[in-house]
């Protein structure tokens, strides 16, 4: 009897724990089917204690209801379903690989436009980067990519860049094929009141790059996430990011602000009309106004007049330039041009934007650059930014910098790092990893051809511990026939092949004599390879600049051939490049300034304290300049130091301080370089050409107008070897041949 109670006591105690288990799990999932979010975890609504104190904040019922007035969520998965009929696409279902395999690779050719078409000049800075970018093709037989001439930016029906009939008018070309390998550029999608994600026109398997997408609508590994921004984003270069202009103290006057619009109604307007609540006015300031569009005073409403005052008291600028945190909450689209501007100003992003998916999500871990909020939370916001430590503080703003820097600040940066996902997702075995994304100096700046390891890198060496190898190989430029024993180059070659750090040295021989036989040349002991350039065609003085597959070791030694330099010279400078792996290190400075006058660049040659350039006449660097000075510049800017025989030294300067965002260094020298005597039968040094000078000062308007901006840094820097010039034991000396005059 007492057994059969035991077994009746514990059936009842399982079947209650069933019905928990049923009742509590439905409930769970229910609530999990209502705050779906991809990769996120499901949490429950938070539990105001008066809800008459918050009348602007969305109840539980709005906040469901995200996609507008009176749509359901059956209904916009209806509309959604229209709009994404290829939602499945990737890149192994719906792009040809084959196209992009062929001895042209990677080329993207943009469509004549039609006569009398219409361009925003937003979508004309896009077409003008591919343009000048090294992929463009003006032949479609060569394209792995296309990029559609018609614009597509403004997808509003109520706007005036709207372009009608884009069904129509993209299936006469006769290469859409459906879209497959082409990707479609895009800033604002559907329309009042709703802003679906709907383009108008069916895209097919085309590639988006979309500004706003909605991360369930996202097709990971295919679609593009690009950031919102306005018609006067620069079309290259761009301002560089505020933080080198206030780094300390990490935290500024005000912890958090905004300021903006406030929907009255419509879609986004729960959001912004909550932002009230968490202003003091103190060190938070949350601001809205009403006073935007033409019939806002319709829907004013008791609130207006006070927000509107308030409002009016802080200055924009001065905000963003003195808060630590900036929230950037949705807008009628989830994008918002408040993302930059925060980027910019080093002014940590605060997102309050449920479902976007980031800006280049594929490549950038945006968790070290941003607080991902949660619009349902807003009241929690003040509290989890207090929680932040200083030490992360500053982090997350150096990495605000970073990002800016390398793929926001313009047009061509935002449309090139578009260009480089799709290429390393085409390219997979030689492609990036999440590290060179998110580290200077940027993915666009490594070049994944080169190699795929960090350790080869110069900029990676400090991030790895590592330290650069202890040989290099010298690269001596001729451009005179070899008539005498005793011209300088003869002499360079025995000073340089004393040094126990010279692995080899390669001449590579521009003159236009034939170079002479090896028997001709010094016995040396170390080897000897001479690179005939002329061989080369349209290659001249940037053969200097060759990525050559026989310089195997990671410094390079270039030196003109009259170069004046003592064995001791040359291994100091070696010694003080182990140092700055990243950096040209090396003798003859030279500067830039600016010219109020003539409102441009100018070059000059005289000695002061001050420089920014280092002549490559006699300078260390990394190899791998050698491989982005080939593939990453530009083919005009190549051919401009060919056609004048002139500036490379500057150009690979200008390359240099864009990646390293740094001054070359200059070590000290023995003596100042005294003009070599002219030798009867050798051409005539460049620098007597009157006309030598006046070309280096328009290379350098020249190059900075590609760049965008100017990228070489002034220094005072000099470094010496210690006791080479005291009255100290000869044997403490370790440069005692520089006291030599």
């Amino acid at each position: 009897m007492q057994a059969r109670k035991k077994y009746v006591l514990l059936g009842l105690c399982m079947c209650c724990w069933l019905l928990l288990y049923y009742w509590g799990g439905l409930q769970e999932r229910l609530l999990g089917l209502i705050t779906h979010r991809r990769g996120e975890v499901a949490r429950p609504w938070p539990n105001w204690l008066d809800r008459d104190l918050l009348p602007g904040y969305a109840d539980q019922a709005e906040l469901q209801n995200a996609g507008g007035p009176g749509d359901s969520p059956r209904q916009r998965r209806q509309s959604w379903a229209g709009i994404y009929k290829d939602s499945r696409c990737r890149m192994d279902t719906c792009f040809d690989f084959a196209r992009c395999q062929g001895q042209s690779g990677f080329r993207v050719y943009i469509y004549p436009p039609e006569k009398g078409e219409r361009v925003s000049e937003s979508y004309r800075k896009i077409l003008t980067s591919v343009a000048e970018s090294r992929y463009f093709t003006s032949d479609p037989r060569e394209a792995c990519l296309f990029v559609l001439g018609i614009d597509t930016l403004d997808r509003d029906q109520l706007s005036m860049q709207f372009v009608p009939n884009m069904d129509e008018r993209i299936r006469g070309y006769p290469l859409w094929n459906d879209g497959r390998n082409h990707v479609i550029f895009n800033l604002y999608s559907g329309t009042w009141p709703n802003y679906t994600e709907d383009l108008g026109f069916n895209v097919g398997q085309a590639i988006l790059a979309k500004a706003s997408l909605n991360t369930e609508h996202f097709r990971p590994g295919f679609d593009i996430s690009i950031p919102l921004f306005s018609k006067e984003h620069p079309q290259k270069g761009g301002e560089r990011g505020w933080l080198v202009r206030n780094t300390v103290p990490p935290r500024r006057k005000y912890l958090l602000m905004f300021k903006g619009k406030r929907y009255l109604t419509g879609i986004g307007s729960d959001t912004r009309n909550a932002l009230h609540h968490i202003h003091n006015g103190k060190d938070i300031v949350s601001l809205t106004t009403c006073r935007h569009g033409k019939d806002w005073e319709k829907h004013k409403d008791a609130r207006c007049d006070h927000d509107n005052q308030e409002y009016e008291r802080f200055d924009y600028q001065e905000l963003l330039h003195n808060s630590t945190f900036c929230l950037v909450p949705r807008g009628r689209r989830l994008g918002s041009f408040r993302f930059l501007e925060s980027l910019q100003a080093a002014c940590i992003p605060v997102l309050l934007s449920n479902g976007w998916e980031l800006p280049f999500s594929d490549v950038i871990q945006w968790n070290q650059a941003v607080i991902e909020g949660d619009e349902r939370l807003l009241l929690q916001v003040p509290s989890t930014v207090r929680a932040v430590d200083i030490t992360r503080v500053l982090a997350l703003r150096q990495r605000t910098q970073m990002l800016w820097e390398a793929y926001f600040s313009s047009v061509d940066k935002i449309v090139l790092t578009t260009l480089e996902i799709i290429k390393d997702r085409v390219y997979s075995h030689i492609s990036r990893n999440k590290f060179m994304w998110n580290a200077l100096p940027g993915g666009l700046l490594v070049l994944p051809e080169y190699s795929t390891h960090l350790a080869h890198y110069p900029f990676y060496y400090l991030n790895l511990g590592i330290s650069p190898g202890q040989e290099f190989t010298a690269v001596i430029h001729a451009t005179s026939p070899l008539v005498s024993q005793s011209q300088p180059i003869m002499k360079l070659l025995q000073v340089v092949s004393k040094s126990k750090y010279c692995s080899q040295i390669i001449i590579l021989w521009n003159s236009e004599k034939p170079p002479p036989h090896r028997s001709k040349w010094p016995a040396m002991p170390v080897p000897l390879l001479i690179t005939d350039g002329r061989r080369k065609v349209s290659i001249q003085t940037s053969s200097r600049f060759l990525p050559h597959a026989a310089i195997e070791t990671e410094a390079v030694l270039s030196l003109d051939e009259d170069t004046v330099l003592l064995t001791s010279e040359i291994n100091f400078a070696f010694h003080v490049w182990r140092s700055f792996p990243e950096r040209i290190v090396g003798y003859p400075p030279r500067s830039h300034f600016w010219d109020p006058v003539k409102k441009a660049w100018g070059y000059t040659s005289k000695w002061t304290n001050e420089y920014s350039i280092v002549l490559t006449g006699a300078a260390f660097y990394h190899r791998y300049y050698h491989h982005l000075f080939s593939h990453y510049l530009p083919s005009s800017l190549r051919a401009l130091v060919d056609r004048t025989s002139n500036c490379e030294d500057i150009l690979i300067n200008f390359l240099v301080s864009s990646v390293t965002h740094l001054p070359p260094i200059k070590v000290a020298q023995r003596k100042q370089y005294k003009e070599m005597p002219t030798l009867q039968g050798t051409k005539m040094a460049p620098w007597a050409n009157p006309e030598h000078f006046t070309q280096r000062q328009e290379c350098v308007n020249t190059f900075a107008s590609w760049f965008g901006y100017m990228p070489l840094v002034h220094s005072q820097f000099r470094l010496d070897p210690v006791l080479f010039k005291d009255h100290v034991s000869v044997l403490r000396k370790r440069y005692k041949d520089l006291e030599r005059v």
